[in-house]
């Protein structure tokens, strides 16, 4: 069985523990590889051999540091497909949509890029006689990172670009369920320019979650996962003095007005709730059909979502692929049951479709209609190829269903109304909007990250806030009298 290991000190390095966990192939259901689970000492060496590298990595130039996020650049863009079928063999997800993981993560280390001028500090001369004051933005030391299998690229992309180029030694604790791509990314860094020891991969379960958030030597972590765990990461990390970011789950909504292109609408739809098998943080998962939209709207998505062809992701005529594991799968399968006993409609049953009875963790799409906002179907975060379709009467209705679910991811609306468009961007109680646009996923030089249960901490994910995330700011205040002008002066500093 094939083994995959660590990357500690600049290399790969097999794992001493003794303990395993699988790595499925989701299209066969076949165990493919085993991945080795860090144990306390491999954690606290990793930790300290980062702790090591820092001081050196901090005090290579910035330009420097940029150069090596280039390179790494054109390293991950030429190895693109190499990846994207490591990803799809370990995920399941088609390689078209791996290569699409993958051109989002380039963006944010094409912004990494640009830190000469992110980092660039304030300075203001004259404060007072003879005196000035400028800011600077210092790293913090060792951070960690601790992310999801359904983005085994492009989320360490959010995290590792910015916190290295701003000078950070980085700890990737990749999901257990996909590792592969996470040693890949180590190599390609390495190849670019990156010391030994400022990066470092660690696989590993709860053990190394725990460990990290709670080792002295780790100042900060961001996380991305479900809304409990994201919970229990930031209130476990601030308790132990750290900075935490953690990004929880979501519920994400399409509002569709009565005077949406229902067709564009639809296409959304199906697009946005049942890509990557819905394995997705903004996935939509709940359409709101708001008057007449609702049956024409039901109609044209179900007509789309009966052609879907799910298979495995390395072939190329597959538009879905498999969901990660047997146990996603039956548990997705099962809120298909709660739906019927709740009153909602069946519309399209991917437990029809004979993808479903045979190997691997296939499930193909399913649309149910008339969703009670009390069933689980509605409330409880199912992360697969199920769409919701809830039927309000206004659009009063349908933002209330937003403002009152605990998650505040995303959220679209679908009009050809200008001013309900703007109205709704104004209002509406969460953290990435779309107007006619179903994943509100923010390019690189902004921020991703939701409000309410979607989000634990203050800074969002990548772009300007993980620039900030990942520094200190340290004001400086700088006096150079004439010393014949100089004298004891007990009363407070003033500038005036």
């Amino acid at each position: 069985m094939r083994e995959i290991g660590h990357w500690i000190d600049g290399k790969a390095v097999a794992g001493t523990s003794g303990r395993f966990g699988p790595v499925w192939n989701p299209a066969t259901g076949e165990q493919a590889a085993q991945v080795a689970l860090a144990s306390l000492d491999e954690i606290n060496a990793a930790v300290a051999s980062a702790r090591a590298a820092f001081p050196a990595w901090r005090r290579t130039g910035l330009g420097r540091r940029a150069e090596v996020m280039f390179r790494f650049r054109e390293l991950l863009y030429t190895n693109r497909t190499e990846l994207a079928k490591l990803i799809t063999a370990e995920h399941g997800k088609t390689v078209d949509d791996a290569l699409g993981e993958l051109a989002r993560g380039l963006e944010n280390v094409e912004f990494a890029c640009g830190a000469p001028s992110l980092l660039r500090g304030g300075f203001s001369e004259q404060v007072s006689t003879g005196v000035d004051v400028h800011e600077i933005r210092q790293p913090l030391g060792v951070v960690a990172g601790i992310t999801p299998f359904n983005f085994p690229a492009m989320v360490p992309l959010w995290m590792l670009s910015n916190a290295l180029v701003c000078g950070n030694a980085f700890i990737l604790k990749p999901s257990e369920r996909d590792p592969s791509a996470s040693l890949l990314l180590a190599d390609l860094l390495a190849q670019a320019g990156v010391p030994e020891g400022v990066f470092t991969v660690l696989q590993g379960d709860k053990l190394a979650v725990d460990t990290l958030l709670t080792h002295p030597d780790v100042e900060a972590l961001s996380f991305v996962g479900s809304t409990p765990i994201a919970r229990y990461v930031y209130e476990t990390g601030t308790a132990a003095g750290k900075r935490v970011q953690a990004l929880g789950g979501a519920k994400n909504h399409m509002i569709v007005l009565p005077d949406a292109d229902i067709a564009a609408a639809a296409d959304a739809a199906v697009s946005a709730g049942y890509g990557s098998a819905g394995e997705r943080c903004m996935a939509v998962a709940v359409v709101a059909a708001v008057g007449d939209a609702a049956d024409p709207l039901v109609e044209a998505i179900a007509e789309r979502v009966r052609k879907i062809k799910v298979g495995p992701g390395a072939d190329p005529d597959s538009e879905m692929g498999p969901v990660i594991t047997r146990e996603a799968r039956d548990k997705i399968a099962g809120y298909l049951d709660t739906a019927k006993s709740d009153g909602a409609t069946l519309v399209v049953d991917g437990r029809e479709d004979p993808v479903y009875s045979g190997p691997g963790f296939f499930l193909a799409p399913s649309l149910v209609d008339n969703v009670s906002p009390t069933s689980k179907v509605y409330t409880d975060e199912i992360f697969g190829p199920v769409l919701a379709v809830v039927r309000c009467e206004t659009y009063t209705e349908a933002v209330k269903l937003v403002e009152d679910n605990p998650y505040g991811n995303g959220v679209a609306i679908f009009t050809r109304d200008g001013g309900a468009a703007r109205r709704f961007t104004f209002d509406v109680q969460a953290g990435m909007v779309g107007v006619n646009v179903p994943i509100p996923v923010p390019v690189a030089y902004y921020s991703f990250g939701g409000w309410k249960a979607s989000l634990f901490g203050d800074l969002h994910m990548y772009g300007p806030d993980g620039i900030r995330f990942y520094t200190k700011t340290k004001v400086v205040t700088t006096r150079w009298p004439d010393p014949a002008t100089s004298s004891v002066d007990l009363g407070f500093p003033r500038t005036r």
